[in-house]
Formats: C-alpha cells, structure tokens, sequence
C-alpha cells in the first residue's frame, strides 16, 4: 500500500550533519533532510562508499542539493572535531545534528563481552555528546540550531538479548534532557524513538517477519512502518514550527508502545 508523502519544512540555507548516515534510516534521514532544501553531511565509520553514494544520488535528485561524505569515528574526539569542521567550512556552518550512529548487537547477557558493551555504549552515547560538544558552538550561532538524537523504542519494551542496546538507548533519553538545558534557549534538543521499520533494499523475508508481528501482535496501525516516515518525522522536527518543543522523547511505533 502506498502512502503519500508527508509535507516538508523549508530548511533551504541550513546545514545538516547526520551519523551513521550510509544506509537505513539515517541514509533516509539525509535524504529528507536534502528534499527539505538543507545541505547535509553524511557520515560513516566503516566503509565510505555508501555514503559517497548517498551523497552523489542527493545531488542527482535533488537539482541544486549539496551534500558530502564524511568518514569519522565517532567515539574519537578529535575525529569528530575534524568532520565537525570539515562541514562547517564546506557549508559555512552547522544548523542541524542527527545523532543516528549505533551499533546493532544481540546476544545473551552470557555471551555479551566487555567489549561488545563498551562499544556499544560508546558509539551511542559518548558519540552522541562528543558530536554535540563539538557542533555547539556552530549551533549556538544558527539562531535555529536543532539536535536530533535517535533512541530506540526497546528501551521501554524491553527485548531478550538486548542489554548493552536497551542501556545504551535509555542512556541517550538522558543525555537528551540534559542537553536541552545545557544548550537552550538556542538550541532545541529531542529524541526520537523509532520501532524496528522497513527500510527498501530489506530482503523479502524481514518484510514478511515485520508484517507477521504487526498484525498478529494487534498493534494498533496494523503494518511496519517504513524509514522514509521516521525521516518525515525527524525533518518535521527540525522546522520552525517546533522551536517550542526541547527535551521530549517522540516515539514513533504505529502503537506497538504508547509513551
């Protein structure tokens, strides 16, 4: 089934920085952000090549569009500062933070290493204030600076084999509050929790898992929801029409929770 798209805020002039940006829902975040008009840097940590591709299909599509690949670890400080600037100094500033990068790990608590859960942690969290740190003086400046954390809607459902993730994407609510007050009244700080949702190169068989829990399950709207839709979300709450809104968890699961 079809749905029609959802409008867009003007955020022609702005720039966008989204992590964890080469596939998914960040790289559908990008997109809508681009869509919107706004300049965006897309980062990744492994591999650069999805978002090179990204960033060259935004300026296919988008006639006008800019937008970069950025490669950074983001738990390294002084990695982060470097993309920090690089996108400031390609776009002349920063309007827009995505804090999108995590680390999908399912496993027992038994079998969780010490590893597994400092990286974990690590990329959602301390990559999630370091990026912060590093753009607020950027933002500060915007006039219409917005930070974007992305969380997670298993931190309130709960999951078997999701320690470090449910810890790790509670943790980010947090650090959502905390900087609303650190950085208002300049800058408007939110969380957003998504359910697991269809992204479109997802092979047929998740589709199929996907639909199977939302319809046997009862969940209210009765269908998995898509990343383009999160992205509409998110890029909605980067408009002018939300600068009244800093510090609230915005979940976003077609009633599988009801926060």
């Amino acid at each position: 089934m079809a749905y029609p798209p959802s409008p867009l805020p003007d955020l022609s002039g702005r720039t966008a920085l989204v992590t964890g940006a080469g596939r998914r829902t960040g790289r559908a975040i990008a997109f809508k952000l681009a869509a919107a008009g706004a300049r965006v840097a897309i980062n990744a940590l492994g591999s650069i090549g999805p978002a090179r591709e990204a960033a060259e299909e935004i300026e296919r599509t988008y006639g006008g569009a800019q937008a970069i690949a950025l490669q950074a670890d983001v738990t390294d400080p002084d990695g982060v500062r470097a993309m920090v600037e690089e996108a400031v100094q390609k776009f002349g500033g920063l309007d827009i933070l995505i804090n999108n990068a995590s680390i999908r790990h399912h496993a027992s608590l038994e079998a969780t290493t010490l590893e597994d859960w400092r990286r974990i942690l690590a990329v959602s969290l301390d990559g999630s204030f370091l990026c912060a740190q590093a753009a607020a003086p950027y933002l500060r400046k915007s006039g219409s600076g917005t930070v974007i954390n992305i969380g997670g809607v298993v931190a309130h459902t709960g999951a078997r084999g999701a320690a470090a993730i449910m810890t790790a994407k509670a943790g980010l609510e947090g650090l959502t509050r905390a900087l609303a007050f650190e950085l208002g009244p300049e800058v408007t700080v939110n969380c957003v929790l998504p359910a697991t949702m269809h992204a479109p190169d997802d092979p047929p068989e998740r589709l199929r898992s996907l639909q199977n829990f939302y319809q046997h399950e009862r969940i209210p709207l009765a269908r998995p929801g898509t990343v383009d839709e999160v992205a509409s979300a998110i890029v909605s709450l980067c408009g002018p029409a939300w600068r009244y809104m800093t510090g609230q968890l915005v979940h976003i699961n077609g009633g599988v929770y009801f926060g």
